[in-house]
């Protein structure tokens, strides 16, 4: 027996044999299937349940009750659309009877049509916008390394101290058409960045404010290069900053994904018919038998029957093209998708033109 029923959220069903619930299942309807009148979305709701659990219900007398009176007489109804002739011409596969289940009896199906499942994004952006309301923020009117940022820290004026110091730097500022200028204040720059004398205790602060502040929060040794040498200059920065990076014990601990997430995992749609969807994969390393050494395995998903195909490891993709036509398209036609791994027999120029030929679809 299948109880369904369907809102103007989604659809329902429950499967029951015998008194006792073997399988739920539901969904929410997609962009124009809301639109679609009552009486499409009950029986939306009824081919739905037949598809899902067609292993189960093929073959098999079949009761569905709907709280929807009229799909009663969906059999011996004159004028259908295209979309209930198509659904019509599928329950003739079932032995199906169609009954009249009042909706308060129907509960559990009509809870599951009311169930709505909040998209991942909606989900993201509710969370998003809470941990925003939760902070306090302010905005602040200029860089934090900037030219007055580090002034206002008393930092540049130690730098400028510890430019007077340096002969090297000072000689390479008398030299004529040199990168090197003196500003008003009396700061040496290049190409207008503050020029950092051979200070170490200097260039470690630089970089600790610039890797660990509340500003930066622990940047990659790309990303702190670029943004120190907008202001700042010396020679051997970068390789400073990667030394700085690669020290701190804080990026050691917390290893950032750069990847893009995997997705979810996706189960295979139920095979409709037998040998319709199959999978095959190779079983090697055997001891060789007959000049055989390898078992080429091929399971129709729905039957769960195989054919074990005795070949050699180093066969080709026209060789198995040949055994698959003469001991499967033979007896049981043409599949209309393989699920296999990405074996180089498998993925060959001569399989994928094979595919074309016979329009399969590989997975």
């Amino acid at each position: 027996m299948v109880y369904t029923d369907a809102s103007g959220i989604g659809l329902g069903c429950v499967l029951m044999q015998e008194g006792r619930v073997i399988a739920y299942a539901s969904r929410q309807w997609q962009g124009s299937e809301r639109n679609r009148p009552t009486h499409d979305l009950e029986l939306g709701a009824v081919i739905f349940a037949l598809k899902i659990w067609r292993s189960y219900l093929l073959g098999e007398t079949v009761q569905v009750f709907t709280d929807h009176k009229s799909l009663q007489h969906i059999f011996t109804q004159p004028m259908m659309n295209a979309r209930q002739t198509r659904w019509v011409e599928f329950l003739a596969d079932y032995q199906v009877s169609i009954n009249y289940h009042p909706g308060k009896a129907n509960l559990v199906a009509d809870a599951l049509s009311r169930r709505r499942y909040d998209s991942a994004v909606e989900r993201d952006v509710e969370s998003l916008v809470g941990e925003i309301s939760t902070l306090r923020l302010c905005a602040i009117s200029q860089e934090p390394l900037g030219l007055e940022a580090v002034d206002q820290a008393d930092l540049l004026s130690r730098i400028r101290v510890a430019q007077q110091s340096d002969q090297s730097l000072l000689d390479a500022t008398r030299v004529t058409g040199s990168e090197y200028e003196v500003s008003a204040n009396g700061t040496i720059l290049v190409r207008g960045r503050v020029c950092v004398p051979k200070d170490v205790e200097l260039r470690h602060q630089i970089l600790g404010e610039a890797h660990a502040s509340k500003f930066s929060i622990h940047p990659g040794a790309t990303k702190m290069y670029h943004d120190l040498k907008r202001y700042y200059h010396w020679v051997g920065m970068k390789r400073d900053v990667a030394d700085w990076v690669a020290k701190c014990n804080t990026c050691a601990l917390v290893k950032a994904e750069h990847q893009v997430p995997g997705g979810l995992l996706q189960s295979l749609p139920i095979p409709e018919w037998k040998w319709d969807r199959i999978t095959m994969d190779f079983v090697v390393g055997l001891p060789v038998s007959r000049t055989f050494d390898a078992i080429w395995v091929i399971v129709d998903r729905l039957t769960k029957s195989a054919h074990f195909l005795a070949i050699k490891k180093t066969d080709g993709a026209a060789v198995l093209a040949r055994k698959f036509v003469r001991e499967i398209v033979r007896l049981h036609g043409v599949p209309a998708s393989i699920v296999s791994d990405r074996d180089p027999r498998f993925t060959s120029e001569f399989w994928r033109l094979f595919r074309q030929r016979w329009a399969l679809r590989c997975i």
